[in-house]
């Protein structure tokens, strides 16, 4: 007996010292201050507690869609010009209203088998439907645009935690939003710059290296003075440090085809151009040097320009080949450049985002939550367990020896999987002490109606702890079956309200069962044969 009471001591003990160091880990001082900040430094705050910023966003799915079917217009073309089929057009049906179509006019009759062929060859995602006047309506069948579509939410929020993680943003909160179709959820806790960070989020970062065949031009007018464009060109602003130094925009003639874009991208770094200003350098993979040698071998003598979301950047003469890397220039701050490296680094957006809503949290006001929460768990925890003393009596100081051990577990937990509490979090551990306080009274109770019916301590605390052991297991997972739906279906602080739900009434079943037998079975060692059980 005294063997395995030991046993059950040291393992209590061991478990005890673990989940102690999951709180605080080794403190750099044993100072209340010090044994604070080690505390604050293992248990990550949430939004709510430490402030940040909250941002839904809406990520606007056309644009993939629009992207996907231009590919598929320049497939086709390729594909008819290959296989010798003629055509007078292809272009997108309605690229505002229904990007998802595309129509093909003048094809012949006879034509129309090699058509389909091709169709169903070179875009197997695609339906063909024959129209009048030998056209054809090309679309993007309808499972294949839901995945689509589904993908470009699931790359955004890659592609935005990617941004965020560059930042070194603590715990942030990044997940599709179950409120809302297409949505993302973004919360960012302790973010002091949050138009800064809206900015890298919402950048496209779309690179793209195109020809040039003039500019800058003040005006659109002043571009046009020929009336007319060259084949395959068009008109494209300067981005804003394009134009610091002008009083009004500037315009360029840029190629509609680019030579690399930024999917050829290997890695883009800070470095300073040759007059030792900051500037963007930029690696290409080796498939994405070759087309670059290419394209500047047969254009030595000509311009090049830097295009970045739409917008020259800077424009520079070709005086030899290129093979793998270069330089975008732009009267960039340095602040700036460590961003559209970080960004490029990161990828493009599949499509363009929305903000539907923003609300910033101060550090004060989570000051003030955490207070509240901390305080309304102390007077709720001493409340109970002063409860627990008068009513149980020597039996309370076994319950609030099991109910204190279960927090250091459940904190401790907390502090190892570097889970980030917020007020509904703190909910959860307030429950976790009903429940655990619940467990205790459903045992004792029963001790204590053995006990009426003339059991020995002993055997009334065995029959005790095996009764009361379904009730508690049946409550115990009932609880933890309502947390997982909640876990599954909520969103962030939802979520962290289930974990720590469920990692206490786990934690819970060990104490209440575990070290409140352990502690019984001491207390009826040390006792006299027909001394009364104080509970």
């Amino acid at each position: 007996m005294n063997k395995n009471l030991g046993t059950k001591l040291a393992v209590s003990v061991g478990i005890l010292v673990v989940f102690l160091f999951g709180i605080i880990g080794i403190p750099k001082n044993w100072s209340g201050q010090g044994l604070l900040t080690a505390i604050t430094d293992r248990v990550h705050l949430g939004l709510d507690l430490k402030g940040g910023t909250h941002l839904i966003l809406q990520v606007q799915v056309d644009d993939a869609v629009r992207a996907e079917t231009e590919n598929a217009v320049e497939r086709l073309k390729e594909g008819m010009r290959t296989g010798k089929i003629n055509y007078a057009d292809v272009s997108q049906l309605d690229p505002v209203n229904d990007p998802s179509k595309v129509v093909v006019k003048g094809v012949p009759p006879e034509s129309s088998s090699d058509f389909r062929s091709l169709v169903s060859g070179r875009l197997p995602e695609y339906d063909a439907v024959s129209g009048a006047q030998d056209s054809w309506i090309v679309a993007i069948k309808p499972a294949a645009l839901t995945e689509l579509k589904n993908h470009a939410v699931t790359q955004a929020i890659e592609t935005i935690r990617n941004r965020i993680d560059s930042l070194g943003v603590s715990e942030p909160v990044i997940q599709e939003h179950g409120l809302g179709q297409y949505q993302i959820l973004v919360q960012l806790p302790g973010v002091d710059d949050p138009a800064r960070v809206k900015d890298i989020i919402k950048s496209t970062a779309m690179l793209q290296i195109r020809q040039s065949f003039g500019g800058p031009y003040p005006s659109q007018q002043a571009a046009m003075s020929s009336g007319t464009l060259p084949p395959n060109a068009e008109l494209l602003p300067g981005s804003n440090r394009a134009n610091r130094n002008s009083e009004g925009g500037s315009w360029y003639v840029i190629s509609r085809s680019s030579a690399v874009t930024g999917r050829d991208l290997r890695d883009a770094q800070p470095t300073k151009d040759e007059n030792g200003q900051p500037a963007v350098g930029f690696n290409l993979t080796q498939d994405g040097g070759q087309k670059f040698y290419n394209f500047t071998s047969a254009h030595v003598n000509d311009s090049l320009a830097v295009v970045l979301d739409g917008k020259v950047e800077s424009v520079a003469r070709i005086n030899s080949a290129i093979r793998d890397s270069g330089i975008i220039q732009g009267r960039f701050t340095d602040q700036e450049v460590a961003d559209q490296c970080m960004i490029l680094r990161s990828g493009a957006l599949p499509a363009s985002i929305n903000y539907l809503e923003e609300r910033t949290v101060g550090p004060s006001l989570g000051k003030d939550s955490i207070r509240a929460g901390v305080t309304a768990a102390i007077v709720g925890l001493i409340a109970v367990l002063a409860f627990m003393l008068v009513y149980y009596r020597g039996a309370g100081i076994n319950a609030d020896l099991a109910l204190i051990l279960n927090l250091i577990i459940l904190l401790g937990f907390l502090g190892f999987t570097g889970a980030t509490l917020t007020l509904p979090g703190i909910a959860g551990v307030i429950l976790t002490v009903g429940m655990g306080v619940d467990s205790n009274v459903l045992i004792f109770e029963r001790i204590r109606e053995e006990l009426r019916n003339g059991k020995t301590p002993p055997s009334a605390v065995e029959q005790g702890f095996s009764h009361a052991w379904v009730t508690i297991v049946d409550t115990h997972v009932t609880t933890v079956v309502s947390a997982a739906i909640l876990f599954l279906f909520g969103t962030g602080p939802v979520k962290g309200f289930a974990i720590t739900l469920t990692f206490g009434l786990l934690a819970n079943l060990f104490t209440a069962v575990f070290v409140s037998r352990m502690i019984f079975d001491w207390v009826l060692g040390r006792h006299q044969r027909g001394e009364a059980l104080s509970i």
